[in-house]
């Protein structure tokens, strides 16, 4: 009977282990579990670096994700859809850009809030956005002096 009881106390331990990495990888990794959000919509010249996971941040805080990345055929621009939390409210006049985290960091989504006092509601789209610059393109126009063409 004392095989049992250890048994059990043993798999109880490990039960509890694995719910704690379980919350503990969804925070890392922004999944929320109840709390709501609404997409947007953005289409980037270049979304290079940016793909499902990728945070939106404002202020340097994460505020959401990105959802989906896909091609539009006809514009081919990177059309993004974007999950933001419920409680954060967005101008409409608001703009989006792809900015680096550093040299060797990842890329992430920066919202630029604009002035209006109308904002954003779920399926609407941000029109004015900034994809990502290549760091070969800014080293060639560096050392080449000027504008490349």
């Amino acid at each position: 009977m004392n095989e049992n009881k250890g048994e059990v106390l043993i798999g109880g331990l490990v039960v509890v282990v694995a719910t704690a990495f379980t919350i503990y990888v969804m925070q890392v990794a922004g999944i929320s579990t109840g709390s709501s959000i609404y997409t947007i919509n953005a289409a980037f010249r270049s979304a290079q670096g940016v793909n499902v996971g990728t945070d939106v941040r404002l202020a340097g805080v994460k505020i959401g994700t990105v959802t989906a990345v896909s091609l539009d055929g006809e514009t081919y621009k990177a059309q993004s859809t974007l999950a933001i939390d419920q409680d954060i409210l967005i101008p409409d006049d608001s703009a989006l850009v792809v900015a680096s985290e550093g040299l060797l960091g990842g890329n992430f989504v920066e919202v630029v809030p604009g002035a209006s006092f109308d904002y954003l509601v779920a399926g609407d789209e941000i029109v004015d956005t900034q994809g990502s610059i290549s760091l070969i393109q800014l080293m060639m126009r560096v050392f080449s002096g000027g504008d490349d063409k």
